[in-house]
């Protein structure tokens, strides 16, 4: 009996685009660079970490086990935001990655997009953060390291339902994976899937008033309302890094979009 390939996948195509975990597990094996996408907040805290040429490690957990990790490191541990306070200056808020100073490694725990980026390094695949932030320079790298023919997937993390911790798929990660999706079409890379192009079309939507959109989305009023507008305001800083952080050695490192 011939089997059948698995139409979740996406195989059929050169770029590929899904949601969460699972979604990851579906469309990354076989893929030479896997995007992952987190825009409020995991890959836009990245990248600013990665513009100070902060090493990041990423972590799925928010308890002794992160600060076991963050001691083995010996890196500062970010924080929840709520956490904040007198001796604890640096979370999970880009805002405070920002504002600290003499960073050289940081732990960054995140249920979402750092969670996904650990679970795919444990496959072998080259893993990348992009956010609004860097999206452009993000595909520019990609698109050279992939090649002419060598398959991209881009993960969008999404968020999670309080009720029930299931996937809640998240607009400002669909707009930043279209961000780069866009891009990496821009540069001539063809073969995207229906949900790629989906992607990019809702970034295109937007894209004439980014800020706005993410001010205005259900994330965004979440955090805004929460007392943390800066984090929304620098998320809608677009395009203004050329630093890609690539996941190597169970760490992100900041290199060039040429590099």
């Amino acid at each position: 009996m011939i089997s059948k390939p698995d139409p979740y996948a996406q195989s059929d195509y050169r770029v590929r685009c899904d949601w969460g975990p699972a979604g990851a597990d579906a469309v990354a094996p076989g893929t030479s660079i896997v995007a992952v996408v987190d825009v409020l907040s995991f890959t836009t805290a990245l990248t600013v970490a990665a513009d100070l040429g902060v090493t990041v490690i990423p972590c799925r957990w928010r308890d002794e086990r992160a600060a076991a990790l963050a001691a083995q490191h010996r890196a500062t541990l970010a924080v929840g935001r709520a956490q904040v306070g007198p001796g604890q200056l640096v979370s999970l808020s880009p805002a405070t990655i920002r504002a600290a100073g003499g960073l050289r490694r940081l732990v960054l725990p995140s249920p979402n997009g750092s969670t996904i980026a650990r679970r795919l390094a444990e496959t072998g695949a080259t893993v990348i953060g992009v956010s609004l932030r860097n999206a452009s320079a993000a595909a520019a790298w990609a698109a050279r390291h992939a090649g002419d023919t060598a398959p991209v997937a881009v993960v969008a993390a999404g968020e999670r339902w309080r009720s029930d911790d299931s996937l809640r798929p998240a607009v400002e990660d669909l707009w930043g994976a279209g961000a780069f999706i866009h891009h990496l079409a821009a540069l001539g890379v063809e073969g995207l899937s229906p949900e790629a192009e989906l992607a990019a079309a809702a970034y295109r939507h937007i894209a004439s008033d980014v800020r706005r959109a993410l001010f205005d989305c259900a994330s965004g009023r979440e955090l805004a309302g929460y007392g943390y507008p800066e984090d929304v305001e620098i998320a809608a800083e677009v395009d203004v890094s050329d630093v890609v952080p690539v996941l190597t050695d169970e760490a992100f490192h900041p290199v060039t979009r040429d590099s």
